[in-house]
C-alpha cells in the first residue's frame, strides 16, 4: 500500500484492472514519437509547402493553382527547387514535434491526474485545448528561428545554400530578434489556434469513431487503431487548416524582405492585412493548405501511434468513469 502511495504522483488510472505508470520514460517516448512524426510528415510535404509559400508570396506569378505551381517551379529551377528549405523543415519540425506531442501528453496527464477520471472525461475538450496551447507555446520558441530561415530560403532561393548558412546570414544581417523572431507573434497566432483545433478535434473525432464501433480508444488495437488515427487526423487537419490560414498567409508575407514597411511587427502585419484584404487572407492558397494539412495531420497521428507502439509505450486515453478501475 505504501509503494502505491509513494508512486501515486506518477500514476493515472487506466481502463484495465491495474494502474499504468506515466513517468519520465513515457514522456520521452511521447516526445520522440512526436519529433519523428512531425519531421517525417513535414519533410515529405516540403514540395507542397514550397508551392504554397510561393503562391502566398507571389500570387501574380504563381496563379495556376497547386499543380500549375509545381510545373512553374520545376521549369524554372528543376526538381531541386521543390526541396528548397528541406533542412530547416526537418530539423525545425523534429524539435517542434518533440515539444508539442511530448508536451500535450505531459500536460493532459497532469490535468487527468489532478482532476480524477470523471472530471477529466467530462472536461476532456478543455484539457486538450489547454494542454495543446501550453505545449505549442513552448515548441514555437524553438521553431520560430528555423521557420524564419525556411521562409527566407523559399522566398529568396539565392539567399543561402542551406540551414546553417541561411540562419547565420539572417542573424548577421538582421540580428536575433528581427531576423529570427519578427514572426514570433504571427507564428503564435497561427500555431496555437491550429494546434488547439488539431488535438481537440482529433480527440473528439477519434472518441466518436471508436464509440460508433462500440468501443473506447483504449480498446482499439492493430488496424482499427491506425484506421481511427488516420480518419480522425484528416478531420482535425482540415478544421485546423481553415482556422489558422489567415495567420499562415501573414506569416509567409512578413518574413519576406521589406514586407509591410517599417515599424513594429504588429504595424507591419496591419499594413499587410489591409493591403491583401480579409477575404483573400482567408482564401488564397486555402485549397492547397487543406490538402496539405489534412494529409499531414493524418500522417502525424498514424506515425505517432506506430512509434509509440514500437517503443512499447501505451498511449494515454481519457475514458468514461464507468469503465475505469476503482
Amino acid at each position: 500500500a505504501m509503494d502505491r502511495k509513494n508512486n501515486s504522483s506518477k500514476r493515472v488510472m487506466a481502463t484495465s484492472s491495474e494502474e499504468k505508470v506515466y513517468d519520465l520514460a513515457y514522456f520521452l517516448k511521447g516526445a520522440l514519437a512526436g519529433g519523428i512524426c512531425c519531421a517525417v510528415t513535414h519533410g515529405a510535404l516540403c514540395p507542397v509547402d514550397v508551392v504554397k509559400t510561393r503562391i502566398q508570396l507571389d500570387p501574380v506569378t504563381f496563379n495556376r493553382g497547386l499543380i500549375g505551381g509545381f510545373k512553374q517551379i520545376i521549369e524554372a529551377e528543376g526538381m531541386k527547387g521543390l526541396a528548397t528549405g528541406l533542412g530547416p523543415t526537418v530539423v525545425g519540425y523534429f524539435i517542434q514535434g518533440w515539444f508539442k506531442f511530448g508536451g500535450v501528453e505531459f500536460f493532459k496527464i497532469q490535468f487527468a491526474k489532478n482532476l480524477g477520471d470523471e472530471k477529466a472525461w467530462n472536461n476532456k475538450t478543455a484539457i486538450y485545448l489547454a494542454s495543446s496551447a501550453m505545449a505549442e507555446f513552448i515548441a514555437d520558441i524553438f521553431l520560430c528561428p528555423l521557420e524564419a530561415t525556411r521562409i527566407r530560403l523559399v522566398s529568396q532561393p539565392t539567399f543561402a545554400s542551406g540551414l546553417i548558412s541561411g540562419a547565420g546570414r539572417l542573424m548577421a544581417e538582421e540580428g536575433i530578434l528581427r531576423g529570427f523572431y519578427s514572426g514570433f507573434g504571427p507564428i503564435l497566432m497561427k500555431q496555437i489556434p491550429y494546434t488547439m483545433a488539431k488535438f481537440a478535434v482529433q480527440g473528439e473525432a477519434a472518441d466518436r469513431i471508436a464509440a460508433s464501433m462500440g468501443k473506447t480508444q483504449a480498446d482499439l488495437t492493430g488496424g482499427s487503431k491506425l484506421g481511427v488515427a488516420l480518419a480522425s487526423g484528416v478531420i482535425a487537419g482540415v478544421c485546423a487548416a481553415i482556422i489558422s490560414h489567415p495567420a499562415d498567409t501573414l506569416l509567409s508575407k512578413v518574413n519576406k524582405a521589406g514586407a509591410g514597411g517599417t515599424g513594429s511587427i504588429m504595424t507591419r502585419l496591419g499594413r499587410i492585412a489591409s493591403e491583401i484584404g480579409f477575404v483573400k487572407l482567408c482564401t488564397v492558397g486555402l485549397g492547397a493548405r487543406c490538402v496539405m494539412i489534412g494529409t499531414l495531420t493524418a500522417g502525424q497521428f498514424l506515425l505517432f501511434d506506430l512509434v509509440m507502439d514500437l517503443t512499447g509505450a501505451e498511449k494515454f486515453h481519457f475514458h468514461p468513469p464507468a469503465t475505469a478501475a476503482h
